[in-house]
């Protein structure tokens, strides 16, 4: 792209009938298109993700990553060791994959579902062991601030040459203000500069470094998530994100069922499914999907699952009972839970501490502070307020 031009075209704004759209760039642009050819959502996507990634790596001092869609970070993690039970319960095969794969690897688990076709973040330079990664994934989009020679010629090759790869400038500033228009009305407002840190959890005292590590990655993806939104995160990666709901208890619901489904995942029962030849890594995870499922699907569902396993009906459905699910949840600690606003009742707290959230902070000023608190100090768990609201629309 030419630093002189200051719009292009893009493919079609929204929705394919929405034509023309175009993007209108600051003189110098905050990224470079390095391949492909953008639509609004893959803009708007790319934006958000870029965002979180850089902050969290300017935060912590790590690799970031994100795996977003439609507006809201499927997954967001931080570099980290991928283990071998990890690696099964995701299907992936080597395990030598450098900081950069490792953090975006993370990141996609923490919602493989939802990050089928999704735009790739990362806060460092993309490596070819992360073009190897991406170039078997459902991924429409990914920008980073630079690349390897290599693994760009790798990442131009994929979707026969039309993968949207964008470069971040990462000394780039926007301005103090940001602004949109909505039906001939324009709206403005500072941008949020909110710093998310230690200190903004540790006002009651001293906390471990895990911990914090875990509150900062799910604060940081909840400043860019559609709310209202409440995110668990576990060992550095956001592992359950229950986004843009209009009531918080939903949010917390959808949350703690995906981090329910992260960790079960990984138990034995489900790495010993047997699958049939020929099976793709997205039938594989529809079919775990459906048997961490199996008391809701109906008749037919159940035969469909069925038919993607070897083994007799009754062999494949040694199945995971509740105890025993509660059990395997269990095993995983500290398991954190951020809500981007305030928790206005207890039933918050009685789900999350299902999914053995040990580690609670929210904005607080609820009218109902006190029955939170309460309850989540009668469930051992520690309560924090940060008085920091996180919004976004």
């Amino acid at each position: 792209m030419n630093a002189n031009v200051m719009e292009i075209s893009l493919k079609y704004g929204a929705n394919p009938h929405q034509v023309p759209a175009s993007l209108t760039l600051p003189d110098p642009p905050p990224f470079r298109i390095l391949n492909g050819d953008p639509s609004y959502i893959n803009i708007l996507d790319a934006l958000g993700a870029w965002q979180l990634v850089r902050e969290l790596g300017q935060v912590t001092g790590k690799v970031a990553a994100a795996s977003f869609k439609h507006t809201s970070p499927a997954g967001a993690a931080l570099e980290g060791p991928v283990s071998d039970v990890f690696r099964r319960s995701q299907f992936l095969g080597k395990a030598d994959w450098s900081a950069v794969a490792s953090a975006y690897l993370r990141a996609r688990a923490g919602d493989r579902m939802s990050a089928f076709g999704d735009a790739a973040a990362l806060s460092a330079t993309v490596d070819v062991s992360l073009a190897e990664v991406l170039r078997r994934e459902a991924s429409d989009l990914i920008v980073a601030p630079a690349y390897e020679a290599e693994a760009l010629e790798i990442l131009k090759k994929k979707k026969k040459g039309a993968y949207l790869i964008l470069e971040a400038d990462a000394s780039y500033r926007p301005p103090g203000v940001e602004a949109r228009e909505l039906f001939g009305v324009r709206l403005a407002q500072p941008s949020n500069a909110c710093v998310i840190d230690r200190a903004l959890f540790e006002a009651g005292g001293t906390l471990p470094d895990e911990i914090v590590e875990n509150l900062i990655v799910a604060s940081v993806a909840l400043k860019y998530t559609q709310s209202n939104s409440v995110c668990v995160a576990y060992q550095g990666q956001v592992i359950g994100m229950g986004a843009g709901q209009q009531s918080r208890i939903h949010c917390t619901r959808l949350a703690c069922d995906k981090a329910d489904k992260w960790f079960l995942a990984q138990h034995p029962k489900v790495l010993a499914l047997r699958f049939h030849a020929g099976a793709s890594r997205t039938e594989r995870a529809n079919i775990v999907d459906q048997y961490l499922l199996w008391e809701d699907l109906t008749g037919a569902e159940k035969e469909r699952m069925l038919r993607g396993l070897e083994g007799s009906p009754a062999e494949i459905m040694d199945h995971l009972t509740r105890e025993d699910r509660q059990q395997w949840i269990r095993l995983f600690e500290p398991v954190c839970m951020v809500s981007d606003a305030f928790i206005p009742f207890r039933d918050n707290i009685d789900r999350a501490y299902r999914s053995h959230v040990s580690v609670i902070a929210e904005t607080g000023g609820s009218t109902r502070e006190g029955e939170v608190r309460e309850a989540a100090s009668g469930y051992g768990m520690t309560h924090i307020t940060t008085g920091l609201r996180l919004f976004t629309h």
